[in-house]
């Protein structure tokens, strides 16, 4: 049985972004605080900042700017008239960087955590009766009940296993385990040619490894504006990636230091073998273990936890947020807004959460960023549109820096001329899509944005452009382009 009872104002199970912001929040606003999370290094430390940080987009950010270095002075750097010879590459010593970057930003996150005296716990955690916390610490086997008058629950998610492909993390690996490979693979594939796949793909083609990407669904990037997509996979596939639609995997074993591969597609049945297989067909929530069953939290048929508009369980003083829920996407930014939200509706403060407005970022070369509805959503439900269409080989600055794939595709309320949606593929998307946030956000229309002087030469005349091309008054394009 437990041994100890402490109590807290707000308990957060979770230090990933939803959970690290949530308790920052909270301590701001005078609540004494725990935050709870069983991460570990390499080295078995406590960690901050959850997969998001340690295994997700931050991790996998990184190496691909060490990726992006080595292909540019092995393929690109001499059209400078730059000439590099005898280039190598030290994989150990790229995962280190990463590691150290990491390591160094969780550092900050605890050192925060103790600027706003809130007790970091090393431990796993799981939800009780009657607001109270079972917490097992990772360096000991002594558990203890934490009571506080609100828990949040903020455990994000891991990767979906798949009952064909049966990860070992030698040869055919998760999304974490492809993050931190010390050689690079000659061959590999990816199962899941989705945001995490791409994100991966990205990386290893880029320093070398014939990469291959097999997708089940036969349209590439449903998410995304169809325009965008088809560009998006125009652009891919130029640069080596070997991406299969419809390919579904039906075997996949580790035979003779490789993997064999088997997916079927519409031609039949085919065999691939590769130097490792990376499993990224999507991400589940992690609340398998996060109640006990006396617990009665209520979850759907996939694991995510029921809440109500204003994150409320089904218990009292009870939250969720984060990839724990179905409201809006898996996404960072979202979690660390659900976090704030629900450390101010327990203090009395309410401060809505726009899903509408909420961007989206596929971190590969060139980026791709979203924000609002695309065109074949609006087309959908007979929505009368314009739509303001600006390539970035335009663009001055783009064609200075030898990044100038991709686009900017403004699309506005045909009668209003309100913005509904922007979508950018090109370098730097992710910086770029947040001009079109803010506008969205304060309702503004393409001429607004059309009539907002900016900076020149600078890749977000794109976005300028883009807004001009509405009404055909693009001023580096003809029109009609």
């Amino acid at each position: 049985m437990p041994t100890k009872q402490t109590y807290y104002d707000v308990i957060v199970i979770g230090a990933g972004p939803a959970g690290y912001a949530s308790a920052i929040r909270c301590a701001q606003l005078g609540f004494k605080t725990a935050c709870i999370d069983s991460w570990r290094n390499k080295q078995g430390q406590s960690r901050l900042g959850g997969s998001h940080l340690n295994a997700g987009c931050v991790a996998s950010m990184t190496l691909l700017e060490s990726a992006k270095i080595y292909h540019l002075l092995n393929h690109e750097i001499k059209n400078h008239g730059i000439h590099a010879e005898n280039i190598s590459m030290d994989m150990p010593q790229i995962i280190k960087r990463k590691d150290k970057i990491i390591d160094a930003i969780s550092q900050k996150m605890a050192d925060l955590f103790a600027h706003h005296k809130i007790d970091h716990i090393h431990a796993n955690a799981s939800l009780l009766n009657g607001r109270q916390v079972s917490v097992m610490p990772v360096a000991t086997s002594t558990p203890s009940i934490l009571d506080a008058q609100h828990i949040i629950l903020a455990a994000g998610s891991s990767p979906i296993k798949l009952a064909c492909a049966q990860i070992d993390n030698e040869f055919i690996i998760d999304s974490v385990a492809a993050l931190n490979l010390d050689a690079l693979p000659k061959k590999l594939a990816v199962i899941g040619a989705g945001i995490v796949g791409l994100e991966l793909a990205s990386i290893w083609n880029r320093f070398g490894a014939e990469t291959i990407l097999l997708e089940a669904q036969e349209n590439f990037l449903s998410v995304l504006d169809q325009q965008i997509s088809r560009e998006a996979y125009r652009i891919y596939t130029q640069q080596g990636l070997d991406l299969r639609l419809g390919a579904r995997v039906v075997s996949a074993k580790k035979s003779n230091k490789k993997v064999t591969v088997n997916y079927q597609d519409q031609d039949g049945n085919h065999t691939l073998r590769v130097d490792k297989l990376i499993v990224a067909s999507g991400r589940k929530p992690n609340s398998e273990t996060l109640a006990a069953p006396e617990a009665n939290l209520l979850l759907d048929e996939n694991g995510y936890v029921h809440v109500d508009e204003n994150f409320r369980t089904n218990l009292p003083g009870v939250y969720a947020i984060g990839d724990l829920t179905l409201l809006g996407p898996m996404l960072a930014h979202k979690g660390i807004e659900e976090g704030v939200f629900v450390a101010e509706h327990i203090a009395g403060v309410h401060s809505p959460i726009n899903y509408n407005n909420l961007p989206s970022v596929i971190y590969t070369e060139p980026e791709i960023a979203w924000v609002g509805q695309t065109e074949q959503a609006l087309h959908a439900i007979g929505e009368a549109i314009n739509i303001g269409i600006f390539p970035l080989h335009a663009t001055a600055r783009a064609q200075a820096m030898g990044k100038a794939e991709g686009m900017v595709k403004i699309i506005s309320q045909a009668e209003s001329d309100m913005i509904l949606g922007v979508h950018i593929i090109g370098t730097q998307a992710s910086e770029l899509i947040t001009e079109a946030v803010l506008a969205m956000e304060f309702s503004a229309s393409s001429e607004d944005l059309a009539r907002t002087i900016h900076a020149r030469p600078t890749l977000s005349e794109a976005v300028h452009d883009a807004a001009l091309a509405l009404k055909e008054r693009a001023l580096n394009l003809p029109p009609g382009k």
